[in-house]
């Protein structure tokens, strides 16, 4: 799903996601199937062909899109993270400053940042992303949670909180993504706030590589 730069709209960079989709069930959405893969132990091995996929898909496009990929707790926690990494970055070819790890934990930050990946704490304001982090760890990237972005305009207290944390991460020298703009009074407002970039269906759903 593309990201785009809320003062020119160009698509800076993209969100891999992943899709199941089943001979005999049909589409499977990620809640699912991802919860599934959790619990029973499977998101490793899947989460390492998704690293492997998506950094094969980032030799295809522009080199100036840059391509985010989420990786779970528990992928985190695995001592062959960093490897897979760099077995995949050099196999294709690609700088390892356009790929962006969007993680909910701090589990390994340093050992991928030591790689000359990007990282992003993904939904912040919910979960498990905490201020606390911000004083450990050097992120490249907030991401605004969905769930801030949909009040906007209608709850003052949204309209503040994300203020507050582009206002932080600007202070800290992080940029910021709005998650989930769906209209165009969304986005005048989070570009109003100062908002670096956008992604939602307002420019596009997730769509396929070619």
């Amino acid at each position: 799903q593309p990201l785009a730069d809320t003062s020119t709209g160009v698509i800076a960079g993209c969100e891999a996601l992943l899709r199941w989709e089943h001979p005999r069930l049909g589409n499977i959405a990620p809640d699912r199937f991802i919860d599934l893969a959790e619990r029973s132990g499977l998101i490793v091995p899947v989460g390492e062909w998704v690293i492997r996929s998506a950094i094969a898909a980032a030799a295809k496009i522009d080199p100036h899109i840059r391509v985010a990929i989420n990786v779970s707790p528990m992928q985190l926690r695995s001592p062959n993270l960093c490897a897979v990494f760099i077995n995949a970055l050099a196999a294709n070819g690609v700088a390892p400053e356009r790929i962006e790890v969007e993680i909910t934990e701090s589990v390994l930050l340093e050992q991928l940042r030591a790689l000359g990946l990007r990282i992003s704490m993904d939904d912040f304001g919910t979960g498990y992303s905490s201020f606390s982090y911000l004083r450990k760890f050097d992120f490249d990237k907030l991401k605004i949670d969905k769930s801030f972005i949909d009040c906007l305009g209608q709850e003052d207290s949204s309209d503040a909180i994300v203020g507050a944390i582009i206002a932080l991460a600007r202070v800290l020298g992080m940029r910021t993504v709005a998650e989930g703009v769906e209209t165009s009074a969304q986005l005048d407002l989070v570009r109003r706030l100062g908002c670096d970039e956008a992604q939602g269906y307002l420019f596009s759903r997730p769509i396929d590589l070619e």
